[in-house]
């Protein structure tokens, strides 16, 4: 083993040159392998260097690790400098032509109508002093229908109104559960809107299965039918324009009484029920109303189901309303059909951008 150092020293020279000569990365890469790699020459020496005398197995493994040692700086060196010199043949074989025409600027997109809406409607009504607040879209019986008044052969418990997902638990058909579960989680006075998407089996140019819908629920002292009218003229004011006006229509819910429809006096013939050009107005139909929501005082039986959380019905009392986010936006943009919300038709979309 007396030749080992010397053919070492071999190795490193001819590493070396090639090294020195090696013109791509894929090139240093076979060296490298070739040179130091498991089943190179040099780590063969290394490996078996416990198989020598004892006398030669230092001189032998110093030589070797001073080998490797300057194989890899060599190799790491090369590698940086090819690297250095592909990076400039890049630079000087791909030009750019600036004189070409760039790309077009990518549109930029923006909320859906629905959610411009919605935003909308939150921002008048925390400017009210409303809180937002949201719940489950999957709702239970009790809480859609028993705790808001309605009998048990109430048509909208049907079938073929809703959508069922067991005898108990369904797609909640408003958003007006939230009113019982946050009389629950709070007492006395509450003030809250709740928008969200709800469920009906409905399908036509005003009617979908899925639509939006905001809740309103005012519960405190001393409130009366005139607060309620007063909210929602504030509320059509701020949504339609500073000229509007409002009209409260008997009406029927379960989970109110008295009960109301309430309508918005007609922004496209300004009340008038005729337009400019002497013809009747289509929007509110020649009656210089349109319905935009339901709404009444909370039915005291309601509250009997939350009287352990301090709404006595005999102490305080209130109002609650609920209209579709995406019936307001139809009116406030003239959209004709209900169904255009949802078909994702960019030329539509595209109209309401910001």
């Amino acid at each position: 083993m007396a030749d080992v150092p010397a053919r070492l020293e071999g190795i490193r020279a001819e590493a070396e040159a090639a090294i020195a000569n090696a013109g791509t990365a894929a090139e240093l890469e076979e060296l490298r392998v070739l040179y130091t790699g498991r089943r190179a020459e040099l780590t063969q020496t290394l490996r078996s260097i416990g198989e020598l005398a004892p006398d030669q197995r230092g001189p032998v493994g110093k030589a070797a690790n001073v080998v490797k040692q300057a194989l890899e700086a060599k190799l790491a060196k090369r590698s940086e400098a090819l690297e250095g010199y592909e990076l400039e043949r890049g630079l000087a074989e791909d030009t750019v032509d600036v004189t070409l025409p760039g790309d077009p600027p990518r549109p930029a997109g923006h909320l859906h109508l629905v959610t411009q809406t919605r935003r909308e409607m939150e921002d008048i009504f925390v400017g009210l002093g409303f809180k937002v607040v949201e719940g489950p879209e999957v709702e239970f019986d009790y809480y859609n229908f028993t705790a808001l008044n309605h009998p048990p052969d109430h048509p909208a418990r049907m079938l073929q109104d809703t959508f069922y997902l067991s005898e108990e638990v369904l797609l909640r058909t408003h958003t007006s559960p939230m009113q019982v579960r946050s009389m629950e989680a709070q007492e006395p006075p509450i003030y809250i809107v709740v928008p969200g998407r709800v469920y009906r089996r409905d399908s036509d140019a005003t009617h979908t299965p899925m639509f939006h819908q905001l809740e309103g629920l005012a519960i405190d002292e001393d409130i009366t039918l005139a607060d309620l009218r007063g909210v929602l003229l504030s509320f059509a004011r701020a949504m339609f324009g500073p000229e509007r006006e409002v009209r409260l229509r008997s009406g029927y819910f379960p989970f109110t009484e008295p009960s109301v429809e309430v309508d918005v006096s007609c922004f496209a013939c300004e009340a008038r029920g005729y337009l400019a050009d002497g013809s009747r107005c289509g929007l509110c139909k020649g009656t210089a109303w349109i319905e935009i929501l339901g709404a009444g005082m909370v039915d005291p039986n309601v509250l009997g189901f939350v009287t352990d959380s301090g709404y006595d019905p005999e102490r305080v009392q209130g109002f609650a309303f609920g209209m579709g986010i995406d019936r307001i936006a139809m009116l406030k943009h003239g959209v004709p059909d209900l169904r255009l919300m949802f078909e994702n038709d960019i030329r539509f979309l595209e109209q309401f951008g910001s």
